[in-house]
């Protein structure tokens, strides 16, 4: 858990993706540095990407970064 919330870049990435999965909007974007609204833009859009390919609940938890198979 520690290492987790050290990694902001992760962390960033990983919120983004839950937002975008979601379906909710861009402008949602919480952070002000330039590194970190990068990863959290890219979560968001690979979010997106699985949400309109319909991996949204039981179907997408394989995508969830806890997961592992």
């Amino acid at each position: 858990m520690k290492r987790q919330k050290r990694d902001i870049d992760q962390r960033a990435f990983n919120k983004g993706y839950q937002v975008g999965v979601s379906g909710k909007s861009k402008s949602l974007c919480p952070n002000t540095t330039q590194t970190a609204q990068q990863n959290w833009l890219s979560g968001w859009r690979e979010g997106r990407g699985d949400n309109w390919d319909g991996l949204t609940g039981v179907s997408g938890i394989h995508k969830l970064p806890g997961i592992s198979t």
